[in-house]
């Protein structure tokens, strides 16, 4: 299944197919090729993704309660192939790898868990202690990195527009945080609701890396996937939460396309919606918000925002709104007034009534 196939049986990517469907028109001929490969739909994928939305059962979880929280990661070889998880190549504890792709991806793995661990003591992924696999070398020149409902898949990009999509940390973090997502709400990956889902996972993929950096809000610079663009893309990351818009402005990825106000919200049938375009929104507001609170993101507004995945108030079919309400509402009990007052400027600086 490609990444533009997203509704209830979905995998989802860190790379829009709007940038992959600029370089399959503006490409040179390989270019164009890896692109095409990239988008080509795979109905086995769908089907794999279905399964394991079904294993999502009172009955599997029941399993994995009693686990304490242990970080247990296998990172797979794909070796260019297509058969899921494939060639065992580093289990948790084991000895580094040759291959740096490999240690990448354990160590993503593993700096996301151990950010949902320490900072919100919350168990894997499901919080019920979730091994944690990933495959790297998926398929030849693939240029995306997905979490497919059981497991992170990495390509090794086409080394001209694209770096190996281990590479960023953010983008781990990202990935992982849609199981976090899917787990807690489940929203449905379509218009205002599905750029929530992408929003989310950029808020915590850049919380990944501000956490293993320890970085406060001033210090961090807000890019999500800085390093996978190629030398002589003109660009520096995927986006930009600090100002949605000006990631990459490339002749052939084009022009990032992310508005960083309501008045710019992308009607359009592409990406679900928009799903990867319209996230600059909330994206911009988390940052208005973590830098005004100030400090380690993490700890304040991060946690609103966490609490706010987490709450059985909000909808699976959440719009900007309902979401912004919901995190107004949870600064509040969280904290006080003035993070309150933040979190409220903040969505109202990007045009989003969150209330009073």
């Amino acid at each position: 299944m490609s990444c533009t196939e997203m509704h209830r049986h979905s995998i989802f990517c860190i790379l829009s197919p709007n940038i992959l469907h600029n370089v399959a028109i503006k490409g040179s001929t390989k270019q164009r090729k890896w692109a095409l490969q990239t988008l080509e739909s795979d109905h086995g994928m769908r089907l794999m993704r279905a399964t394991y939305q079904l294993m999502e059962t009172g009955a599997h979880k029941a399993m994995l309660t009693a686990s304490p929280p242990l970080k247990q990661r296998t990172i797979y070889d794909a070796t260019t192939g297509e058969a899921l998880p494939g060639k065992a190549v580093r289990i948790e504890g084991g000895a580094a790898s040759a291959d740096v792709a490999v240690n990448e991806a354990y160590d993503g793995l593993g700096a996301t868990f151990d950010f949902y661990q320490q900072a919100y003591a919350r168990n894997s992924i499901d919080d019920e202690g979730l091994h944690l696999d990933a495959s790297v070398h998926y398929k030849v020149r693939y240029d995306n990195a997905f979490w497919n409902g059981q497991q992170m898949v990495f390509g090794d990009g086409d080394g001209e527009l694209f770096n190996r999509f281990t590479i960023a940390v953010d983008v781990i973090g990202h990935e992982l945080t849609h199981g976090v997502t899917g787990d807690e709400v489940n929203l449905v990956y379509l218009g205002q609701s599905g750029a929530l889902n992408e929003s989310i996972s950029d808020v915590f993929g850049s919380l990944v890396k501000q956490f293993q950096a320890k970085q406060t809000a001033d210090q961090a610079d807000w890019l999500i996937g800085a390093g996978l663009l190629a030398p002589g893309v003109k660009g520096v990351a995927l986006r930009s939460m600090k100002t949605p818009g000006t990631a990459f402005d490339d002749p052939v990825l084009g022009k990032d396309d992310q508005p960083a106000h309501m008045r710019d919200y992308v009607q359009t049938s592409a990406d679900s919606g928009g799903v990867h375009t319209n996230s600059g929104i909330p994206n911009k507001a988390f940052h208005l918000a973590a830098t005004t609170i100030g400090g380690f993101a993490w700890e304040k507004t991060g946690r609103i925002w966490y609490e706010t995945v987490r709450d059985k108030q909000l909808k699976k079919t959440a719009d900007f709104q309902h979401f912004a309400q919901r995190t107004v509402i949870n600064a509040a009990h969280l904290f006080s007034a003035v993070e309150k007052a933040a979190v409220l400027d903040a969505w109202s600086q990007v045009g989003v009534n969150a209330g009073s």
